[in-house]
């Protein structure tokens, strides 16, 4: 296995750990106080940080080299595996059919976590173009 997909299998648990966890606490307390899109809003910022930061330390500790290709197999496998897990937590955990999950990104928080969702997809390949602009 390369160290892309090593990378790209540990970014996607680690931020997913990460994003269930503030997932639970905005569902729970920060929702019933904000509505849907004011909690979005609270915690992208966070959450995408957070994945910033994983991003680059391990693109760094699995030695994933700076290369487009590598640096975009990280990503898309982080990515998809992400969307699999969403929809997993979508049947098992609140019991609800993958359509519905689907239709679910029709409310306007939604859209926005599926935005940054994407840019955590890019951030391997973000994080490559930043040290190569930074690097003499």
């Amino acid at each position: 296995m390369t160290s892309a997909l090593r990378a790209g299998l540990a970014y996607f648990a680690l931020v997913f750990t990460i994003g269930f966890l503030l997932g639970t606490f905005r569902v729970l307390v920060v929702i019933p106080r904000l509505g849907d899109t004011g909690a979005v809003l609270l915690e992208l910022p966070v959450m995408l940080a957070l994945s910033w930061f994983a991003c680059v330390w391990l693109t760094r500790r699995f030695a994933v080299p700076p290369a487009v290709r590598e640096r975009l197999v990280m990503g898309g496998v982080a990515f998809a595996l992400l969307m699999l897990g969403e929809i997993g937590v979508t049947i098992f955990g609140f019991g609800r059919t993958v359509a519905e999950h689907f239709a679910g990104y029709q409310a306007m928080g939604a859209q926005l976590g599926l935005a940054a969702q994407v840019c955590f997809a890019l951030m391997p390949f973000a994080d490559a173009a930043v040290r190569s602009a930074t690097t003499p």
